[in-house]
This record gives C-alpha cells, sequence and structure tokens, in this order.
C-alpha cells in the first residue's frame, strides 16, 4: 500500500477492525517513512457469474431485473421491503457461492420461486404462472395443489 502522504511503499497495519457488519475490514496503517497515519478498507470482490438465458445469449448479472421480478410478483402483497431485500441478498450469495463463472437462467427462476414460496403463497403462483407459462385453469388448479400439498416441483 502506497503512503497517500509522501507515496513510500513502505507501511504497517497498526491496528485492523471488521466493520459493516463484518463485510470491510477498516485498517490503521503509517508510513514508515514520513511516519504519517491513514485508513483503509478492505472488501472482498465476489464476481457474480454471467447469465445464460433460454436462447443462448449470455448476459452480465443484472441485480435490478432479480428485484424488479420480485416486486412484479409481489406488487400489492403483504410483504415488507427488508424481507424482498433479504431474499435478493440470498440469492445473490447462492449465485456466488456456486463458484461458477455462468450459471443458467432457469436455475436463478427455480430460485425466485422458492424465495416466493415462502414469502407469499400468490405471488408465488403469480410468478409461476409466467415462469412456467401455465396455459389454462387447470394448470393453475394444479400448482396450487402442489403449493397445497407441500410438494415441490
Amino acid at each position: 500500500m502506497h503512503c497517500p502522504f509522501c507515496g513510500a511503499v513502505e507501511t504497517k497495519v497498526i491496528d485492523s477492525r471488521l466493520v459493516a457488519e463484518g463485510d470491510q475490514v477498516r485498517r490503521r496503517r503509517e508510513c514508515l517513512s514520513c511516519k504519517e497515519r491513514f485508513t483503509t478498507y478492505e472488501v472482498a470482490e465476489l464476481l457474480m457469474p454471467r447469465v445464460i438465458k433460454n436462447d443462448g445469449i449470455r448476459e452480465p448479472f443484472d441485480e435490478s431485473k432479480l428485484r424488479a421480478g420480485f416486486l412484479r410478483a409481489l406488487e400489492k402483497r403483504p410483504v415488507s421491503t427488508e424481507a424482498i431485500e433479504s431474499a435478493v441478498a440470498q440469492i445473490k450469495h447462492f449465485l456466488q457461492a456456486t463458484g461458477e463463472r455462468e450459471i443458467k437462467s432457469r436455475v436463478i427462476g427455480e430460485q425466485v420461486m422458492e424465495a416466493l414460496r415462502g414469502l407469499d403463497e400468490v405471488a408465488y403462483v403469480r410468478f409461476a404462472s409466467v415462469y412456467r407459462r401455465f396455459k389454462d385453469l387447470n394448470e393453475f388448479r394444479q400448482e396450487i395443489e402442489r403449493l397445497e400439498s407441500g410438494e415441490r416441483k
């Protein structure tokens, strides 16, 4: 780490502490040349995998699309913003934890459906109807019966 005051390369860490709920490390450093002190922050750089769409197109993961899908399904439903943000964060963590460089959009869709199933059953059926392209009322009925029985598809 270069000293921001004199540009020297040699610095030493005086103190390290976790901040931002453990997601960052704050380090107090001292330059060995000019003796000035400064603070640095360290955060893990975790890359999100690229998404492989059904048509084979690959695109960067877009958190805003994920959030929009939740918001659309949960529109006018009694689910808190905190619960939605928690679900988004859990899916992002799942994607990072896979360690994969690319992931099929179907995997993300299934994760969203599982999260919605726990948040709100009506939103789950809404999302499933679009995601699985229900063709008629029978498919809705079957999904609701599956939901009531606790069966997973």
